[in-house]
């Protein structure tokens, strides 16, 4: 995907679009990280401990319960 800067105000802003941040799982309120060598961007959404613990074991319990279907499926 490329994307291009849109002016936003006296600065520019890069959109990103609504899927891309469900499967982030990021929100217009969620603070991002920003990390560059000079070269590249890598934007990392921040997470709450609490919050990330509560997912990882929601996962771990869809993972138990639905595992072997899913591998099936994805064969």
């Amino acid at each position: 995907m490329t994307k291009t800067l849109t002016k936003h105000g006296n600065s520019y802003a890069l959109v990103i679009d609504k899927p891309i941040l469900e499967l982030l799982r990021a929100t217009p309120e969620t603070p991002f990280e920003i990390v560059s060598d000079g070269s590249c961007l890598v934007l990392t959404p921040v997470r709450d401990a609490a919050e990330e613990r509560k997912f990882q074991k929601a996962l771990e319990k869809v993972h138990s319960r639905f595992g072997r279907a899913m591998k099936k499926l994805a064969e």
